[in-house]
């Protein structure tokens, strides 16, 4: 797991470890994106068919925040590793888990933006997401940010646990 380099990061407490893969059988999506203009726009297309696909997309506030946080991500790889990224969807008991793989090992940071017209990406995925993280893919170089979003639809399904 990488280690926090600043404030904002989340506690490297097991509510924020490395997550293991979905059961089997759960719902799963993949596909890598080159470094275009355009990647962030089909990322999130891809996210919204696969909601549809497994019956999510229903849930307008789960999709919108989904596509939201999933967005802000890839841009982030985007702008700062500025190589092809991978988005990874799961889904499996009443969990949305989305994340984005790139090349750059820099640790994200969460940043008081204030007025600023960038920067405030990481802030959003930690406001809106119930948990989320970030860590190293192996020995060579990369990483991997993470998010999760609940999709049982009850009070407090999606919310931040404390």
């Amino acid at each position: 797991m990488l280690q926090p380099s600043g404030r904002g990061f989340p506690d490297s407490g097991p509510q924020y470890a490395a997550y293991p893969q979905p059961p089997i059988g759960a719902g799963h999506l993949s596909v890598e994106y080159d470094p275009l203009p355009t990647a962030a726009r089909e990322a999130r297309a891809a996210l919204r068919r696969q909601l549809e696909e497994w019956g999510l997309a229903e849930q307008d506030e789960l999709a919108d925040v989904a596509e939201l946080l999933v967005s802000e991500l890839a841009t982030n790889a985007l702008r700062h590793a500025a190589t092809r990224f991978r988005l990874t969807l799961s889904a499996s008991h009443g969990v949305l888990r989305c994340e984005v793989s790139d090349e750059d090992r820099s640790t994200p940071e969460v940043l008081d933006a204030g007025t600023a017209e960038s920067g405030r990406g990481m802030s959003l995925v930690d406001a809106l997401a119930r948990r989320w993280g970030c860590h190293q893919d192996g020995p060579g170089p990369g990483k991997t940010v993470w998010f999760e979003l609940g999709t049982c639809g009850c009070d407090g399904c999606g919310s931040r646990q404390p």
